[in-house]
């Protein structure tokens, strides 16, 4: 099944001519996770081919534009191509009744319903939680309350192995029990341990967002072992202060995160319009943690 991350806009505050400003979509067995929702979007999405109609849940790391100035012109365009279907945001509180006042404003009357779920910008916590993944929101250190985002597969029952069916004879019952983590007996007795009888065919893939914060090592053990990390790199090394100063990171502060949460690769992203080329910022990061990738738009990245 696909899990896969597509980026749609990889530069901070300012776009550029290469770079729209922060989005992600996550497609995780077709079902698409927008993550952020910059300016322009709703273009990217059209331009790399992503259904509009497949976004059922937006997830909003923080009330900065570069992060949010989308979101009204994507909900008008859902509304014209007659959506009917409900849209869940979850976002902090104080963006609601902007939202609200800007929808009644610009679309007037909204065809499809709209869930709000605020988040909590000081705990982590599981805010979503489906057959088929389950969604952790996480505290970031930025300027304004601002959340990571954790997306993991939900964990699959473990497979019979055939060997054990035919050897131990085991009826359907039996294997619903085996699937579900029991032991079995057999006829004479004796108990077969359930990691005998099963196998993983494939662990949950997993995917991190960490849009805008401060380099703070604790953010690590909210990403532990993930796949496929996104840690916001805005400067590199030498403006270090000033990364603190704004609430942002370098490259090697992102690297350094990758390397405590024990990840398997790297995204970097959100870079300073400062930056015409990014290729010092990618062999900054890989000093650290040579599984570092650049965020570009339009790139998509499979787990």
């Amino acid at each position: 099944m696909t899990f896969s991350v597509t980026i749609l806009g990889s530069s901070s505050a300012l776009p550029t001519s290469k770079r729209f400003p922060s989005a992600h979509v996550l497609n995780a067995h077709e079902r698409l996770f927008l993550i952020d929702c910059g300016e322009g979007t709703q273009i990217q999405l059209r331009k790399y081919k992503l259904k509009l109609s497949r976004i059922d849940s937006i997830f909003i790391t923080h009330v900065h534009g570069d992060h949010t100035l989308g979101l009204v012109g994507l909900i008008a365009t859902l509304n014209l191509l007659g959506r009917k279907t409900k849209l869940s945001i979850y976002a902090h509180a104080s963006l609601q009744p902007i939202l609200n006042q800007n929808i009644l404003f610009f679309v007037n009357e909204l065809n499809f319903p709209i869930e709000f779920i605020p988040l909590n910008s000081k705990k982590h916590k599981v805010i979503l939680k489906t057959d088929n993944i389950i969604v952790e929101s996480f505290p970031l250190k930025h300027r304004i309350p601002c959340n990571g985002f954790l997306f993991r597969e939900s964990p699959k029952l473990p497979n019979i192995k055939k060997e054990a069916i035919e050897r131990y004879q085991l009826s359907l019952t039996d294997i619903t029990s085996i699937k579900r983590g029991s032991d079995f007996t057999s006829k004479t007795g004796k108990v077969i341990p359930n990691t005998e009888l099963t196998y993983i065919s494939s662990p949950p893939r997993s995917y991190a967002y960490c849009s805008d914060t401060r380099y703070f090592e604790r953010l690590a053990s909210y990403t532990k072992d993930v796949d496929l990390l996104y840690h916001e790199a805005t400067f590199d090394k030498n403006l270090e202060e000033l990364a603190k100063t704004t609430g942002h990171s370098t490259a090697t502060q992102a690297a350094k995160i990758a390397k405590l949460s024990n990840a398997k690769k790297l995204i970097i992203g959100h870079y300073s319009s400062r930056y015409k080329d990014i290729t010092p910022l990618l062999d900054e990061a890989r000093i650290v943690f040579p599984e570092t990738y650049s965020a570009e738009d339009g790139l998509m990245f499979s787990i």
